[in-house]
This record gives structure tokens, sequence and C-alpha cells, in this order.
């Protein structure tokens, strides 16, 4: 026999305000550098108490991925906007430049991150995934509309960008990573001409 599990409600509305505060308070408090920041601090910032903290997160490393895991996903959403806006390959150059901001928030959590990265969490695969994926889709419309090659996939991009990032430990990086990003997208613009 089938067990059916009942389907998570929704939010209330007070508590959906709660949660976004929570992770906003230690969204700050993460990109601010302290990384040793304590639970009783966050909820205190997000205007409620420890206990609903941990109604909304078991733990803090539930948190730290929470955080991270809307940071993606608010990045991830951007390319379709980004289409309708903007012709493909317009679109892809201002995706990998909020690539190199996502990086730059990295940087401002690498150390909380640290946290989970011994974990089993999926949440770096994941992200990993889905900007690939963005990529690719940006790729594909670029490639569809006769401004992009067609040879190159979002995984290989990323991991192109990933490099770049990589740097960020050093002085002045940010604009590196911005002007690297220039010249992979004029190579992106080469269009490979059909092979006969």
């Amino acid at each position: 026999m089938e067990v059916v599990l009942p389907a998570s409600r929704p939010l209330r509305a007070d508590a959906r305000r709660n949660r976004d505060a929570l992770l906003s308070a230690a969204r700050q408090a993460f990109l601010d550098g302290d990384a040793d920041t304590h639970v009783e601090d966050i909820a205190r910032s997000a205007g409620v108490a420890v206990g609903t903290l941990y109604r909304h997160f078991e733990t803090r490393e539930a948190l730290i991925e929470e955080v991270y895991r809307k940071e993606v996903d608010d990045l991830c959403s951007a390319p379709a906007d980004l289409l309708d806006q903007h012709a493909p390959d317009e679109a892809l150059r201002r995706f990998l430049l909020l690539l190199v901001d996502h990086a730059a928030v990295g940087k401002g959590m690498s150390l909380v991150l640290e946290s989970i990265m011994a974990t089993d969490s999926p949440v770096f695969g994941d992200a990993r995934n889905r900007m690939a994926e963005a990529l690719g889709h940006l790729l594909a419309a670029g490639n569809a509309a006769g401004t992009l090659r067609g040879d190159v996939t979002g995984s290989t991009l990323l991991r192109a960008l990933g490099g770049i990032c990589n740097l960020r430990a050093t002085e002045g990086w940010r604009d590196e990573a911005r002007q690297i990003t220039g010249l992979l997208l004029d190579g992106l613009r080469h269009i490979t001409p059909p092979r006969a």
C-alpha cells in the first residue's frame, strides 16, 4: 500500500517574513566577514527570538546552506529576464558579470561556507549544475540568433569563469575578472563556420 505524505503547507505571512528576515540578517553577517557570528546575534538582528530561528533552521549549517541556496536561486532566475530585455549576446554578457558578483559574495561568505564543505551537502554541486544550465540556456539562445558560437557548453564556460574567479584572493581581482569576462565573450561571439 502506497503511503501518501501530506504536502507541506505554505508558510503563514508572519512566518514567511520572519524567515526572510533571518536569511537577510544571516547573509549580511556572513558578507561582513563575521564567520563566527552566533545564531543568537542573527536572530536579534532579524528581530526574532532564537527559538524562531530554530523553527525555520534546525542547525546553523542549515541556515548557511539556505543563505547560499537563495543567492543561487536569485542568480539563476536572471537569464529569463535578461533575455526578455536584451539580445542573447548582451544577456550573456550581463549574466557573466552577475557570476563575477556572485563570486564576490562567495568571497565574503567563504569562511562560513567552509563549515558545510565538509558535510555531505549537495548545495555546491546543485549550484554548479544550475549555473551551468543557465549559461547553456543563454548560449543556446545566442546560437539560435546567430550571434554566439554553438560549440561551447554551459559547463565549459562555467569552468573558465571559475578559474577567473578563483583569483579573488588577489588585490583588484574583480576588475581583472570583468576584463577577462569581456575576452571570453569576444571569443564566444566568433561564429564557427559549419564544417563542409
